[in-house]
């Protein structure tokens, strides 16, 4: 099962990440996960929201780069070892990871969005494995 993820290329400069959520406050697109990594001149903003395409939509009106890839959202133990565990499940099916990161979430159990070199195989992966996915709806009603 794969989620959508928002992708929002920002400059760098102050007030423009406020700008970009903004757009998805006035909209009504909620946040459920969100991701911000930055170079000298740009930032790139990844989100996991309730509604993607409406929030691809809305900022793409408002002047806004964005694109929505498909992305893994897992469900692991919140132990020691539970995503080394993982990574070696993908790591055997030969999947590269291309970036990762945590979701927060008041749980027992962890959760990871990864976004895989091959989103199908990821996904046989994860399922032969029998490894728990979740989709955007999923995660909003946890």
């Amino acid at each position: 099962m794969f989620a959508k993820q928002l992708t929002v290329f920002i400059e760098n400069r102050a007030g423009r990440l406020s700008e970009v959520l903004s757009v998805l406050k006035e909209n009504k697109v909620n946040i459920l996960s969100m991701s911000l990594a930055d170079t000298t001149e740009y930032g790139l903003l990844r989100l996991i929201v309730d509604n993607a395409t409406l929030g691809k939509e809305k900022l793409i009106e408002n002047g806004f780069s964005s694109l929505l890839s498909d992305v893994s959202i897992i469900k692991i133990a919140h132990t020691a070892g539970s995503l080394q565990t993982l990574l070696k499940v993908i790591d055997k099916g030969g999947v590269n990871i291309e970036y990762m990161y945590g979701l927060s979430i008041e749980s027992e159990d962890a959760y990871v969005v990864l976004k895989a070199s091959d989103s199908e195989k990821i996904d046989e992966i994860l399922n032969a494995n029998g490894v728990k996915t979740l989709s955007c709806e999923d995660l909003a009603h946890i």
